[in-house]
């Protein structure tokens, strides 16, 4: 018997900790994994499930695969009638009769926390199996044994054999100490970005979450946990992104996991946390100051500066202390800090999000991730939408059209910002060009907002740019809105442009290249003698060193800047650019 456990993430990079964990628990070797993308065209996973031959499928449902794993649910019923389907997640656990009503050819789901479940599930379907082949008794009927069997499981909604539909209750929680660590063959998720649990639940009651809905927060044993992050650490792992909502909800927990990477840092794995910074206590601050450039990095979700949308969401959030808490990590420049901000919320409208957007933006994140409403099933803002205008979209991810506050011509004016500052901020492409840009403007939210407008009126949001383009369109609106400073412009987007890249040729925006041969010419033969600038350098003759930086002048600056592309900075990979001094041959 072959039970297939099928996950379809959202990228290549992304690996199922679901399926992983409930493989582990299930501790049964006909169980197999299948990880697809939603970039691949499902018919070659139709084609590739079918071929797999399994005799139970089980898909694992969210909100960015649910669609493509319900049309591939429908095909394969059709090819595979006699083949058992069951589905798990939390796309299908808060409406599952529905989705039971909806996929006639689905044969159960697994509601909420999956382990336990989907082990008694294939014990049964594995006694099934055995007694068929042993043929006990040869008036035994698979239906009547499986059937009577699944209305022993808790934790699943199923379909009997006469199209009845069974509700069990949920599963009580489990011990997450239980759950093995799924992570022994490491060479598996080369190149997987490696995703890992050390807690289930959240304490706060945010009313577009699922985290908190059962209110039952448990831990993973710290000991446990240290021995796992030690393998992690041991095999060199890139990064590992805690799956935790609120990581440092249990101080002595978050404490002791930040001790331990710390003072077993190896140099090269980076941890990612979600975290509440307002709750960070003196302890935890200091740990983080003392971190390696690199070693974590935390997002943080604000959502609003509104103190009334704060309220209505049931959000526990001082913006004042996130503000103070934020720029003191800034502050020491070893920690990337990623912010979030949600758009649709309850009492927000333009107005009101532009300000929360300045009030963040002004607290310059490494990145801001501008997100909007979705409307999650068992959610409390799904149960009170009509109270708050809200229509979302029919289909995953159910993001928001439109609320009593905010128009859909304002959701799309939005999003016409969030990709502004994708593209000009997040990217870390054009820092200081930005920084200057927004002097001109009373507020950052009303420069991206004109520069999305500049995008649309000129069609640009239409075409995929190459990175070179993106700075000559911003160059061209500059031109366009405050042509009294275009060489300023020109200038600091140069800079911009070497200080993330080492450029074979040179981009037109640039405009002409300023350092004379001679001069560059003499720069690198002295360098070479006596690595002034590049002391990092001393193996490198001065043609390597030439193709291993760029020395550019600027002429408004009247200053000649060498950017170093081998000693970069850990938390943007911005080069090292040092000023260049007069009487080392430069004119």
């Amino acid at each position: 018997m072959k039970i297939l456990l099928a996950a379809v993430n959202a990228k290549y990079i992304h690996s199922n900790l679901a399926v992983y964990s409930l493989k582990a628990y299930a501790g049964d070797p006909a169980v197999e994994i299948g990880e697809y993308t939603i970039n691949q065209q499902k018919d070659d996973i139709l084609m590739d499930i079918y071929k797999r031959q399994p005799d139970i499928l089980c898909l694992s449902c969210y909100i960015w695969n649910l669609d493509y794993i319900e049309e591939i649910v429908l095909e394969i019923g059709k090819l595979r009638p006699d083949m058992p389907i069951w589905l798990g997640g939390p796309e299908v656990s808060y409406d599952a009769k529905e989705v039971l009503r909806r996929l006639p050819c689905v044969k159960g789901v697994m509601k909420g926390e999956g382990e336990k479940t989907f082990k008694e599930i294939c014990q049964i379907y594995r006694n099934e199996s055995e007694k068929k082949e042993k043929n006990v008794d040869n008036s035994w009927k698979k239906s009547e044994s499986v059937d009577n069997r699944l209305k022993n499981v808790t934790g699943i909604t199923f379909r009997t054999e006469e199209n009845e539909i069974i509700d069990k209750p949920w599963r009580p929680i489990m011990d997450l100490s239980e759950v093995p660590f799924v992570y022994d063959h490491i060479e598996d998720f080369e190149h997987k970005i490696i995703y890992y649990e050390t807690s289930r639940g959240c304490p706060f009651s945010c009313s577009y979450c699922l985290s908190s809905v059962d209110k039952r927060l448990r831990f993973r044993d710290i000991e446990l946990v240290k021995k796992e992050l030690q393998f992690f650490l041991d095999h060199k792992v890139p990064q590992v992104k805690f799956v935790d909502r609120t990581f440092n909800c249990k101080h002595d927990h978050s404490i002791a996991i930040w001790k331990y990477i710390m003072e077993h840092d190896n140099g090269i794995t980076n941890f990612h946390f979600e975290i509440a910074a307002d709750i960070l206590n003196e302890e935890e601050l200091k740990l983080l100051e003392q971190m390696r450039p690199g070693l974590v990095q935390l997002e943080i979700g604000v959502q609003s500066t509104n103190p009334k949308t704060i309220k209505e969401i049931h959000r526990v959030m001082d913006f004042e202390k996130v503000s103070k808490i934020v720029r003191r990590i800034q502050d020491k420049g070893n920690v990337h800090e990623h912010l979030d901000l949600i758009a649709g919320l309850p009492y927000e409208d333009v107005e009101s999000f532009a300000h929360s957007f300045d009030d963040v933006y002004a607290l310059k994140p490494e990145q801001l991730q501008l997100g909007f409403l979705k409307v999650l099933k068992g959610s409390f803002m799904q149960e009170h939408q009509e109270e708050y205008g809200i229509v979302h979209k029919a289909h995953p991810p159910y993001e928001v059209l439109y609320t009593k506050w905010i128009s859909y011509e304002d959701v799309l004016r939005l999003k016409g910002i969030e990709e502004m500052v994708e593209v000009y901020y997040n990217s870390r492409q054009f820092t200081n060009t930005m920084e200057e840009l927004e002097k001109e403007y009373d507020s950052a939210f009303t420069m991206y907002d004109r520069l999305a407008s500049y995008y649309e009126d000129n069609g640009y949001n239409a075409v995929q740019h190459k990175r070179s383009a993106r700075y000559e369109i911003l160059l061209n609106y500059i031109r366009l809105h405050h042509k009294e400073k275009e060489d300023l412009f020109r200038e600091v987007l140069t800079y911009d442009y070497y200080l993330r890249e080492n450029a074979k040729s040179r981009p037109e925006f640039a405009g002409e290249y300023l350092v004379e041969k001679d001069v560059a010419r003499t720069f690198y033969e002295k360098e070479e003698e006596t690595h002034t600038y590049l002391p990092d350098y001393g193996k490198y003759d001065r043609n390597q060193m030439r193709k291993m930086t760029h020395l550019e002048y600027f002429k408004l600056a009247d200053t000649y800047i060498l950017f170093d592309y081998q000693n970069r900075n850990p938390l943007n990979q911005e080069a090292r650019v040092c000023k260049v001094k007069a009487g080392t041959g430069q004119r």
